[in-house]
């Protein structure tokens, strides 16, 4: 898909946000992010405020996927917690505005990492950003539900055993070839689920380095992007789905720490970040770490496959979708690794 099926009536918009967002005016430039796999991401910059628009992608989609209207409510429950969260304005599920549904959220200033190596800083620098990443994780799972309003964000109890019928479903829905792996991993994941030790939160459901914005001379977080897979779940999913960069080669599309003399650059090891995650939370341990890597592999490695069947349909978000798509098969061999 070309980046004009992407476009939208600006005019249009601008008439329609008028009406819903106090002081709006018209939309003078639109500029699509390159970043993101999903759901498409665009800064609408009018005469005195920038706004950023997310948008679920036009075409055919899989069901469930692409909840901009679950990443809006969300944020907006989030707004005036300890989570930094972007100020959310808007949000529309009337597909004839721009073609599908979308939010509108304030645009902040800061500075986005994209490799986890983070070669463009110092090792101190290093060293303060990863533990601001697991302060602002830890706090995600501390944040009161009924507080919140969000005790009804999710379905409770059986967790993995529930994302993993789910994924299995959406990657069937996105299979293109066989691969041998994955069939592995459906098998095993199913017959070795841990049994429901109550532990539920809200989790985000892709937490990782990318979707944080950073302050411009600080490593404090000041926002946390991309909630459209969050929901009620176990905390050590999104621990365990942040851990696999540790495992993720550096010569992959989405850069990993796999090989690096870590105590040399200033970045924790994989155990040591469990570790600071564990004495923030009260945790004596992670338990079955094995299954819950060997779970995130898995499920990244699904979501692959949606990104490699969206390329296929010609209606990916990012130009970059058949490089992400290829991880599919990769991902599900670290899986079979980690069950060891």
């Amino acid at each position: 898909m070309t980046a004009s099926a992407h476009s939208f009536d600006a005019g249009g918009l601008s008439t329609y946000l008028e009406g819903k967002i106090d002081g709006f005016e018209p939309v003078l430039n639109v500029v699509k992010f390159p970043g993101g796999q999903s759901n498409p991401t665009f800064l609408l910059e009018t005469a005195s405020e920038k706004y950023v628009l997310r948008r679920k992608p036009p075409g055919a989609l899989l069901k469930s996927a692409h909840a901009v209207d679950r990443e809006y409510r969300v944020q907006k429950a989030l707004m005036h917690g300890a989570v930094p969260v972007a100020k959310t304005y808007h949000l529309c599920l009337d597909d004839s505005i721009i073609g599908s549904w979308f939010y509108i959220m304030e645009y902040k200033e800061g500075r986005l990492f994209w490799d986890a190596a983070l070669p463009e800083l110092k090792a101190g620098e290093r060293t303060r950003i990863y533990d601001e990443m697991n302060r602002v994780l830890s706090l995600i799972h501390a944040v009161d539900l009924d507080v919140a309003g969000l005790t009804d964000y999710g379905r409770p109890g059986n967790y993995f055993e529930r994302q993993i019928g789910r994924w299995t479903k959406q990657y069937r829905a996105s299979e293109i070839d066989q691969i041998p792996a994955m069939e592995t991993l459906i098998s095993w994941l199913s017959e070795h689920a841990p049994p429901d030790d109550g532990a539920v939160s809200l989790i985000h459901g892709d937490y990782r380095l990318d979707n944080l914005m950073f302050h411009g001379r600080s490593p404090e977080i000041i926002a946390v992007f991309d909630w459209e897979l969050s929901t009620l779940g176990h905390p050590l999913a999104d621990l365990s789905y942040q851990c696999m960069q540790w495992r993720i080669g550096r010569d992959w599309p989405i850069k990993g720490l796999a090989g690096l003399d870590l105590e040399q650059i200033g970045i924790p090891s994989e155990s040591s970040y469990i570790e600071a995650y564990c004495a923030r939370r009260g945790l004596s341990d992670v338990g079955d770490w094995p299954f819950y890597m060997a779970f995130s592999f898995f499920r990244l490695a699904a979501i692959c496959q949606g990104v490699a069947k969206r390329a296929a349909l010609g209606n990916a978000s990012n130009e970059q979708a058949h490089k992400v798509g290829s991880m599919t098969a990769p991902l599900a061999n670290l899986g079979i690794e980690a069950i060891g």
